[in-house]
Order: C-alpha cells, then sequence, then structure tokens
C-alpha cells in the first residue's frame, strides 16, 4: 500500500514537473521591472538634454547620495558605484525578464539588494510599510516565540496607528479626505529592509532555479547546444 502511494507520488510529480519554469517565470514578472526602472531613475537615460555619453552616467543627484555622509550613504567613489549600481539594476533587469543569463546576472543583483538592505534600510527595522495593527503584524509570530524585537515592533504597531488617527482627524477637519484617500489609505513609511530582503531571495531562488523551463532564453540556448553534442 506504501509502495502504491510512493508510486503515485512520484508519478503525479513527474508530470508536474513539465510546468516547474513557472514559478521562476512569475519570479522574474515580478522582479525584474522592480530593477528595471531603479536602474533607469539612477541614470540619465530619460534625460533628453543629455548627450550620448551623459546619458549612460549616473544621475548628478544619485551621485551626490551616494557620496553625501551627512545625508546620503557617505560611499566612496560615488560617480563609478553610483553609475555601476544603476547599470547592474537597469541591464540586470531586462536579463532576467528575459530569462537571459539569469544565474549569472543574479550574483551581482543579489550584492546590490544586500547592499541596499545593509547600507540604506538596515537601521529601519523589517518593514517597508509600518503595521498599524499589532494583531496583524507578521511581528506577532516571534513575539510568541519570545523575541524581544518583535515585540518591540508591536509597540511600535500601537503608536503608528495613534499617528495615523490624528493624520486622519487633521485631514477630516481641514483637508479634503474623498479626494486624499480616493485612491488608497493613508500609511506610515518605515523604509526598512522588507523589499530589499525579498528581492534578495527572489535573485537567490533564480539563481539555484535558473530562468526556468520553456519560459526563458536560457533554456532554449541550453536545449539547442545540447542537440549539437
Amino acid at each position: 500500500m506504501i509502495n502504491k502511494i510512493q508510486s503515485i507520488y512520484q508519478t503525479s510529480i513527474e508530470k508536474v514537473d513539465i510546468m516547474s519554469g513557472l514559478a521562476p517565470l512569475l519570479i522574474r514578472l515580478i522582479v525584474a521591472p522592480v530593477m528595471i526602472i531603479a536602474g533607469y531613475n539612477k541614470l540619465n537615460l530619460g534625460k533628453a538634454d543629455a548627450g550620448f555619453f551623459e546619458s549612460l552616467m549616473a544621475d548628478e543627484n544619485v551621485v551626490a547620495w551616494f557620496g553625501n555622509p551627512d545625508w546620503g550613504l557617505g560611499l566612496p567613489f560615488p560617480d563609478f558605484l553610483a553609475f555601476l549600481a544603476g547599470w547592474t539594476e537597469f541591464l540586470g533587469g531586462w536579463l532576467i525578464l528575459l530569462g537571459l543569463l539569469t544565474r549569472l546576472v543574479s550574483i551581482p543583483l543579489m550584492v546590490t539588494m544586500f547592499i541596499a538592505a545593509t547600507q540604506v534600510h538596515w537601521h529601519n527595522g523589517w518593514f517597508s510599510v509600518a503595521p498599524a495593527n499589532p494583531d496583524t503584524s507578521a511581528a506577532q509570530v516571534f513575539a510568541w516565540l519570545g523575541s524581544e524585537t518583535a515585540q518591540q515592533s508591536l509597540e511600535n504597531s500601537l503608536e503608528v496607528s495613534e499617528r495615523l488617527e490624528r493624520i486622519k482627524s487633521i485631514v477630516s477637519s481641514h483637508g479634503f479626505p474623498e479626494y486624499l484617500y480616493e485612491k488608497g489609505n493613508i500609511v506610515i513609511l518605515n523604509n526598512g529592509i522588507e523589499f530589499a530582503a525579498i528581492y534578495f531571495v527572489m535573485f537567490l531562488s533564480l539563481f539555484f532555479t535558473g530562468g526556468g523551463r520553456f519560459f526563458s532564453v536560457d533554456y532554449w540556448i541550453a536545449k539547442r547546444l545540447s542537440t549539437k553534442t
């Protein structure tokens, strides 16, 4: 009986495996546009008055942010690092979208996300948007396990909720709530490492799986090369 169940299970897995490229495809479709637009905005590509070579360089505001120690990252060689970050995200994003050189390009993108998490977002904690309800915060799970940091996060949620209520009260009395809330509710941006960490894990997954079966250029290149040997 156990052997029969195991056989049915194995047969089912083998049949499902034909669509194993679907998950990498969806990951690529989610993360690639984020990287493309992030890189695009770090470069001068969108400046109509920029010359050819100037358009390939990093935006001066991004360079200033990379290099300034007071209100920026305070990194050395800001021109080079901003240029490198911009093209890693922009070109890397397009390659990820196509599923071309997926494993290779995932490496510098992981490095970029790691640097973003540790140098830009780390001191803000985990959440990108501060939870306003401790009962629905993911930190609750770790608080159950005894994490003091998670407990502090839940207490912070109460303070966030209080501030949001005050903002809504001010808007209700002096603003235009119907207009301001028409496109969605207001939130408090925490700017934590959440998105950078999620993107890092996505690239880590693509590093191990590649672009995926059927839905990537890598797959068809490898298939063509294998038929020639």
